[in-house]
């Protein structure tokens, strides 16, 4: 389908996939970031300043919408929704599995709000329900850094770590063909590893013994509150969610991404190949 497509969040690891594949493809993208200067996308990308808060500004001539949600709160869901609305036709929505798995968690609700939104704002839809990124992993790049021992809490819990190459593929794909219209995709990756696993499986792609040190609740909740680059609002969300999730069964793996793109999800550890200078 032609026509110009918005990506917002497009400097995200996700939104900067859907950038670079949707102009692979010779797709018009128009790309919305905060600061142009540094966003390094490919040429062909119409790259505008801005937020979800202007995002009116930026919605001429615009056929379809992939829509990142930044915010653990849907309150400016409504404006947002609206804007896209009167201008596009169709928009791809990066939810969240927490919609799903963890109802009543703040991004669950929060998410959960945000999809009611869309569903009723007249426009084309496909919602996206991703598993656990791959890329969360980059918040041990600084323990990476400074040695081989990687310290947190709940070391034992499985996840179906998911490369933000996928979940960009799917969302190019509901973007620029039919047949996604309505459509909820639970995406995950090939397998299910624990937080200690992926530790080992990183240390192998940068040919380090990297192993996993095991933290109280208390501790890890400590260390994270004193990262400078985590939000701090986030932190007992972050840690309720893994508890939860470390109680209930082990996440199921589906095949969707392989169904939508013809080809099956990457493991975490092409994922880390792909990331190893991230970690040096």
């Amino acid at each position: 389908m032609d026509g110009m497509i918005l990506v917002t969040g497009a400097t995200g690891n996700v939104g900067r996939q859907v950038v670079h594949q949707l102009i692979a493809a010779g797709h018009s993208v128009r790309a919305l970031t905060r600061n142009p200067g540094t966003a390094r996308l490919p040429q062909a990308a119409q790259v505008v300043k801005g937020g979800l808060e202007t995002i009116d500004q930026c919605l001429e001539g615009v056929e379809s919408v992939f829509l990142m949600w930044p915010f653990h709160t849907a309150e400016a869901a409504p404006a947002v929704v609206s804007a896209v609305a009167r201008r596009a036709r169709r928009v791809v929505l990066l939810s969240s599995g927490a919609v799903r798995d963890q109802p009543d968690s703040l991004v669950g609700r929060s998410h959960r709000e945000l999809e009611q939104r869309v569903e009723e704002s007249g426009l084309a839809w496909t919602m996206l329900w991703p598993s656990t990124f791959a890329a969360n992993a980059l918040w041990w790049a600084d323990q990476v850094r400074a040695g081989d021992v990687v310290r947190g809490a709940f070391g034992a819990l499985p996840m179906a770590m998911l490369h933000e190459s996928d979940i960009a593929a799917v969302a190019v794909r509901a973007l620029t063909s039919g047949g996604h219209e309505g459509a909820r995709y639970e995406l995950t990756g090939p397998e299910v590893l624990t937080q200690a696993e992926q530790v080992r499986i990183l240390g192998r792609a940068l040919g380090r013994p990297l192993r996993w040190q095991e933290l109280t609740r208390e501790e890890e909740r400590r260390r994270l509150l004193a990262d400078d680059g985590f939000p701090d609002a986030f932190v007992d969300e972050l840690l309720d969610g893994y508890a939860r999730m470390l109680g209930g069964p082990p996440p199921a793996l589906t095949s969707t991404v392989e169904e939508v793109t013809g080809r099956p999800p990457r493991t975490f550890a092409q994922w880390a190949a792909d990331h190893a200078a991230d970690f040096r």
